[in-house]
């Protein structure tokens, strides 16, 4: 049989590492595949001064449309990141009738059901497994290997920078500042962080996973997103003196009222699994009906750990590449025709246990003015941490552990009390959840 022939858009940090395993594993491969798989076509910038591909087998170009239009080329593997140019490359491939291959989590998270749409007309394969949490399986895990489950709830460590970053802070007592440097230098993090840090990578993979955990349309725009950014080192270690650990966590839950779809830091209790995954790794737990808890471990990017997803998703799109489309699991978990409309819920109607750290003066009866307005507000404390203030401070720390509440509920009580002579600035809130 004939090779697979592969154009491959991008030979960057992803790009490399997927020529690589190609390159190397080419035998092992065919002894799965039954076939080769060979990239004949590859577009980068400078791509000539490219060692990995020998020019004499693969044709190379800066541009990538030449890959597209490629009358030979049979899959296209987009690896080159962004919305825009990625989005019209991917949409041409597919004009082609060629086999889309993609590691961009933004592209599918903001243009999926476009993407999806043109696809299915055209009756070709678009595979993202690379897209959400880099080398480990939780695309195929919820899509396929979880299908006969009711999906209850979905948590995940899926960026491993804010990862590294709470790590560092809990273990070395740390300030975000300095390991955000240290993240950037290391080149975890990018120049500018804020897609990482302020929880928006995260919130484009949660919004895949709801989509094939619930059979629901993308919907990014939905997702409430908070960042990292104000975590404190006190906050760290009161969490620590409570039985907690702080983890940027991305949460959808299937509920009476609608889907949860949220990312933001969550105190976690530090004897569950996903609380003692650290660096940055990534890991999602999955609760379903029948099968219970499952967690999935691994590294979240890297050049071959997103290599040996994207080359998965090739080897997949290869085994039913003549395959009729209605016979091939759908792009999206579920039949087109049988998607749901179940609403995204606002965060102020979700439900969540928290963790508020406030100022006060030192002096008698605060606590108990504190206390008064969360009971007028049928809000119950779990737990009360008061901290002794340094010689010749006249402030405290007062940490609050509260049960489950509705977010607007806990908003009013919040702002009760940060309008109180007696509490200083404003009342640092995250958010808890027990994974039970």
């Amino acid at each position: 049989m004939d090779a697979a022939k592969v154009g491959l858009l991008g030979l960057g940090t992803v790009g490399g590492g997927t020529a690589a395993v190609l390159l190397r594993n080419a035998d092992e491969i065919q002894r799965r595949l039954g076939r080769s798989i060979e990239i004949t076509h590859a577009a980068g910038l400078g791509i000539a001064n490219q060692s990995i591909l020998d020019a004499s087998k693969v044709k190379l170009t800066e541009d990538a449309f030449e890959v597209v239009n490629d009358p030979d080329v049979e899959i296209v593997v987009e690896l080159i990141g962004g919305y825009t140019l990625a989005k019209d490359l991917v949409m041409k491939a597919i004009e082609n009738g060629k086999h889309v291959v993609t590691a961009n989590k933004a592209l599918i998270a903001t243009h999926g059901p476009e993407i999806m749409q043109a696809a299915m007309a055209r009756g070709v394969n678009v595979a993202y497994e690379a897209a959400v949490a880099g080398g480990i399986p939780i695309i195929k895990a919820v899509r396929e290997g979880l299908a006969a489950n009711r999906i209850k709830w979905i948590a995940g460590i899926i960026n491993g920078t804010g990862n590294f970053i709470l790590t560092e802070m809990r273990d070395k007592g740390r300030n975000f500042d300095d390991v955000l440097k240290e993240a950037q230098a290391l080149g975890y993090a990018e120049a500018d962080p804020t897609f990482d840090v302020e929880g928006i990578d995260a919130a484009h993979k949660l919004t895949i996973l709801a989509s094939l955990a619930y059979g629901i349309e993308l919907q990014f725009d939905k997702c409430y997103t908070e960042g990292i950014s104000k975590i404190t080192t006190e906050d760290v270690n009161y969490a620590g003196e409570l039985g907690y650990r702080i983890k940027h966590l991305g949460i959808t839950r299937k509920t009476g009222h609608g889907i949860e779809l949220r990312v933001h830091p969550t105190l976690i209790p530090e004897k569950r699994l996903i609380a003692n995954v650290d660096g940055v790794m990534n890991a999602v737990l999955v609760q379903g009906d029948a099968v219970g808890p499952t967690l999935y471990y691994g590294a979240g990017a890297g050049a071959e750990p997103t290599a040996s997803a994207v080359v998965a998703d090739i080897i997949d799109t290869v085994r039913t590449i003549d395959i009729d489309a209605s016979h091939k699991v759908p792009l999206l978990g579920f039949k087109a025709d049988d998607m749901s409309d179940i609403a995204i819920m606002p965060i102020e109607d979700v439900e969540t246990a928290c963790y508020l750290r406030m100022t006060a003066l030192d002096k008698p009866g605060v606590l108990a003015e504190v206390s008064e307005v969360f009971a007028l507000h049928n809000i119950s404390l779990e737990a009360v941490l008061q901290k002794e203030p340094a010689e010749g401070v006249a402030k405290v720390h007062l940490v609050l552990l509260t049960q489950k509440v509705i977010e607007r509920n806990i908003n009013a009580a919040i702002a009760e009390v940060e309008s109180f002579s007696d509490i200083e600035g404003s009342v640092a809130r995250i958010r808890l959840e027990h994974l039970g």
